[in-house]
Parts: structure tokens; C-alpha cells; sequence
């Protein structure tokens, strides 16, 4: 295939197919095609090439390799190599995680060519296997429970229950993010890219945005998907419990304490997912801060410290100004932690996702209860737009879920069959929607300003209403920090 592909980039080549017919076969190839000059610039990237990374061939031409692939290092690209030695780098497996969360493995060449104006470049061919490395998979596991007596069909429920639930702990990949909006595109780009590297992740989003999804999604993309993954809510014990968890004790450390390892310890090799990190104990975080910069643990009681290589993941539902003033996390490891820092937009940001989520938990639901839902009514979904969405898509989830329970004969959920608090939220914006419009429907045009300050007074008196009158929380609705809203309560007397 190599020696095909020069033979038809030559230049007699070229004149032979009719000027530029070669560029079309390339094109056109199974196998992915990524030619580059001497300055690592791509000058041809075939549609082959562009499925298997999830490229558009437009982000790709005519810039440099680092600019697009940014994980690409002088010494792991093997473009650069060969375009440094003039020499074939040859076949080798892949297996990475493409620009849409999706686990592609490839075998590879790369060659040098020579172009007919006399100067040199590299190529590589990729043949996608994936297909083939899954049946592969597949055939060795099911020959491994027929070794030890178990039947097909068992076979066929096990590998099922795995499918949900992996044997590294985790349910989700970057597969199960559902999502176009262009910002939630964005911060799923920078996490499969994470995925690539060991460094501390902090996943900062509000409630339900889906944080923990994320963090698997990075751990199941990276080199240490076969090894722990072990995630800890840091609210959910008080210090003393927590620190013993984390870290492991030695018997008589503390009444009734036995020896026993803490999560880094049993964590070894994988992953710690540090949820809630800015409800950790104060004093328990300085400790935390020493073993992501040694990485070694001293369990409680013990006298010698253990080296561990964990990566650590940690999410936080409160924005990290906020954390500081509040004295909830230190500043020291925030840093230490946020070397990559995503920021999960909440759901009201990304209403353009909302069809697609719908679409994905009604035909969720419609297996699990065994139904035939065809969705939700218009004027719930219309609702569904203007709704704020405090808890998120987790919110949106368990409605219509409510839903799926609450419906009686008809064929989509509407808002008779949602929960009374969530059918009382989207009946009053719908009333405040629409007595927001009648003044442009009908009467006299308003004066722009004083109308605008009325919509704005209304949003304000809604989001606090919302949120028990909580500044921060009613910031958060509106989207604007809490000095910006202290700010409006003044201008429109609102304290």
C-alpha cells in the first residue's frame, strides 16, 4: 500500500491519472491517509482519516500537527519521526479516544515520501480494526467462561451486567455524554484530551450537570481504564472517618481501629474520584495537598509512609472564588488539583441539548417500563425551554421519569403527568411568559428601558423565589455573579 501511494504522488503519476486524479483516489481510500511537509503542516487528510479522529478535514489542513493534536510530543508522533530520520516507522496497534469520546484502534505505518518538487514529507496509513479488536474481546471472554463451565447464555447476561457496570467500577464512557451545544463540545474535547494525560484533574459544575460522568468517562479513556477506579464524596463523613478511609489505619490508632488499607492505597495503579472536594475537612485537605505532591500515603496511627501512583479526579459543585471567601478550600490545592480545570455548563446554558436529551431518556425509559412513548406534549416542551433548570439535566432525567409513571393512556408525558412542585414551576412561567409578552402583542409599544428594567425585575423576584432567597443560588440561575445581583437588588430596592 505504501509503495502504491508514492507511486501515484509522483509526478509522472500525476500527469498520468489526468492532473489531480491521484488526490481523489487518496481521498477516496478505507484507510486513513494524513500526508504532512517538512514543517509538520498536513497538506492532504482524507475522509478515512477524518472519521477515525472526528475531525472535520477543514480543522485539519494547512496546520500543523501540534496545533490540532496538542497531546503530540516530537517524541510520540511518528510523523515527526519519520519526517526527522527519512525513515518507515512500522505497523504498530493504537487504541486512543477520538475527538467524539468514541475508542478507536488502528494499526499503523508511517513512510517518508518525496514530493516532485524535491522536498520531503511522511505519511501515515491507519486501518481501523476496532470492530475486529471488540470480536476479538468478545471470542476471548466467552472463551474463558466456557474454561471454567460456565454456559453461553450465562455468558451473554454476564457480559451484558458488565456492560453497565465494568469491572473497574465504573457504568459510563465518553460515549454516554449526550450533547451538541458548542460549550459542552468544547469541555468534552478537553477531557478526551485529559484522558491522555496523569495529571490532577478538578471538574467544577452545579448539581446534576453531570461531573461524575466526566470523571469516568477520562479514567476509562486513559491508560489506567484496566486498573481501580474508586470515587469518595468528601461531604458524606465526618473527618475523622474520612481521613482513616482515605489513608487506611493501623490497629490501635483509635478505639476499635483495625489495620487496613485506605482508598489511595487500594486505588494503587488507577483512579480517585475526590467528589465534593471543597467539602473536605480544612485541616484534612493540608494532609490531602502532601500526598498529591509525595506521592505517599502515612495511614492513621502508622509510622512509615507507602508510595502510591494514583491519579486524582475531584469535582465541585461551588465556584472556586466562592470556595476561597467562604474559607471551604484552600488555595494551595486547588492549584494542585486543577492543573486541567473543566467547567461543566449547567443545563439552562445549553437548552439547544434539550431535544437530544429528551430524545435519549424517553427511548431509556420506554425500555426499561416496557412502553411506547412517542415524547412530550408541545406545551411541555415549550416550557422546557424557558425553565431554569436548577437541578439540571439529573432534573430533567427524573422528570421524565415522573413521567413515565404518572402517564396514563396517552401517548406523550404532559404536564398533568409531572410532580406537583416541578407542574406548578412550568404552569407559572408559563403565565409570566406570556404577561411578559402581551404588552408587544397588543396596545402601545413601551419604552424600551423601563420594559427591560420590568423583564429584568421579574427574573430577579423569580430566582430568588427559586432559589429561598439565596443570593449565590440566585445568582447562579441568572447566570451573573452575586456582586452583579447586589448590584440590581439596590438599583430596583429589592433587599
Amino acid at each position: 500500500m505504501a509503495e502504491e501511494l508514492e507511486r501515484i504522488m509522483s509526478e509522472d503519476a500525476g500527469r498520468l491519472l489526468g492532473g489531480g486524479s491521484w488526490r481523489e483516489i487518496v481521498l477516496a481510500l478505507d484507510e486513513g491517509i494524513h500526508i504532512v511537509d517538512q514543517q509538520a503542516r498536513t497538506i492532504l487528510y482524507n475522509h478515512s482519516a477524518a472519521r477515525m479522529d472526528g475531525l472535520r478535514a477543514e480543522e485539519v489542513l494547512d496546520r500543523s500537527i501540534f496545533e490540532v493534536f496538542p497531546s503530540l510530543t516530537f517524541e510520540n508522533s511518528t510523523l515527526m519521526q519519520t519526517l526527522r530520520s527519512n525513515r518507515e516507522v512500522g505497523q504498530s496497534q493504537q487504541t486512543f479516544v477520538n475527538m467524539k469520546g468514541e475508542q478507536i484502534t488502528t494499526v499503523n505505518k508511517t513512510v517518508p515520501v518525496i514530493f516532485s518538487d524535491g522536498s520531503r514529507g511522511a505519511m501515515e496509513i491507519s486501518r481501523d480494526i476496532t470492530l475486529i479488536q471488540k470480536l476479538s474481546e468478545n471470542i476471548s471472554s466467552l472463551r474463558n467462561r466456557f474454561s471454567s463451565g460456565g454456559s453461553a447464555e450465562e455468558s451473554v447476561s454476564v457480559s451484558r451486567a458488565k456492560s453497565q457496570v465494568k469491572s473497574n467500577n465504573t457504568s459510563y464512557t465518553f460515549a454516554d455524554l449526550i450533547g451538541e451545544n458548542k460549550e459542552f463540545k468544547q469541555v468534552m474535547n478537553d477531557a478526551v484530551r485529559a484522558a491522555g494525560s496523569d495529571s490532577s484533574v478538578l471538574i467544577i459544575g452545579e448539581t446534576g450537570t453531570g461531573k461524575e460522568l466526566f470523571a469516568q468517562g477520562i479514567h476509562n479513556a486513559s491508560s489506567r481504564a484496566n486498573q481501580p477506579f474508586i470515587a469518595q464524596n468528601c461531604a458524606a463523613l465526618p473527618r475523622e472517618l474520612l481521613e482513616s478511609l482515605l489513608f487506611g489505619a493501623e490497629k490501635g490508632s483509635f478505639t476499635g481501629a483495625a489495620t487496613r488499607p485506605g482508598l489511595f492505597e487500594q486505588a494503587n495503579g488507577g483512579t480517585i474520584l475526590l467528589d465534593e472536594i471543597n467539602s473536605l475537612d480544612y485541616d484534612l485537605q493540608a494532609k490531602l495537598l502532601r500526598v498529591l505532591q509525595e506521592g505517599r500515603v502515612r495511614r492513621v496511627g502508622g509510622q512509615q509512609e507507602k508510595k502510591v501512583d494514583v491519579r486524582v479526579l475531584a469535582t465541585m459543585n461551588q465556584q472556586p472564588e466562592e470556595a476561597f471567601a467562604s474559607g471551604s478550600l484552600r488555595q494551595d490545592l486547588f492549584y494542585r488539583l486543577s492543573v486541567i480545570c473543566l467547567s461543566i455548563p449547567p443545563l439552562r446554558r445549553r437548552r439547544d441539548d434539550i431535544p437530544l436529551l429528551l430524545d435519549h431518556f424517553i427511548d431509556l425509559y420506554n425500555q426499561r417500563f416496557n412502553r411506547r412513548l412517542e415524547g412530550v406534549t408541545e406545551e411541555l416542551k415549550e416550557a422546557m425551554f424557558k425553565y431554569d433548570w436548577p437541578g439540571n439535566v439529573r432534573e430533567l432525567q427524573h422528570m421524565i421519569e415522573c413521567g413515565f409513571n404518572l402517564v396514563s393512556r396517552e401517548r406523550k408525558i404532559g404536564m398533568d403527568s409531572l410532580p406537583l412542585h416541578q407542574r406548578e414551576k412550568l404552569s407559572n412561567l408559563a403565565r409570566v411568559s406570556s404577561n411578559l409578552a402581551e404588552p408587544l402583542l397588543q396596545g402601545d409599544i413601551p419604552e424600551l428601558d423601563s420594559y427591560l428594567a420590568a423583564v429584568e425585575k421579574q427574573l430577579i423576584l423569580r430566582a430568588l423565589s427559586q432559589s429561598d432567597n439565596n443570593i449565590t443560588s440566585a445568582g447562579k440561575l441568572l447566570g451573573i455573579s452575586r456582586q452583579s445581583l447586589q448590584y440590581k437588588l439596590k438599583k430596583y430596592q429589592l433587599e
